[in-house]
């Protein structure tokens, strides 16, 4: 896949979450309708909802996630290596062999 757009990555860390996992569940991603803010005991991202289930403030994980982003830059080429249709978020490989999320707005096929 071409990178058509830079894609900057937030100043936090990375969270990963595991299936049984005990999260807080906060608001709602204003521009990724799918994403929830949560918080655990290793920090905070956003996660997809659906990767939790439904009771709240408190859930559980169901699948785990990595909130890794990968920083890209317009005429870059990623490998995908995962597609999440549903999120519009594609996991994706430099040519370094980095790997994390990237935005399809910012992806085009070859």
């Amino acid at each position: 896949m071409r990178v058509v757009m830079d894609h900057e990555i937030p100043d936090r860390a990375p969270l990963v979450i595991a299936p049984g996992e005990r999260v807080t569940v906060g608001e709602r991603d204003a521009e990724w309708p799918a994403f929830v803010l949560v918080s655990a005991a290793s920090g905070e991202g956003w996660v997809p909802e659906r990767h939790l289930d439904a009771a709240r403030p408190v859930a559980t994980v169901l699948a785990a996630y990595d909130t890794r982003e990968l920083p890209v830059a317009a005429g870059d080429s990623v490998e995908p290596v995962r597609d999440d249709a549903v999120s519009g978020w594609c996991w994706c490989r430099d040519l370094a062999g980095r790997e994390g999320w990237v935005p399809h707005r910012v992806l085009q096929m070859d």
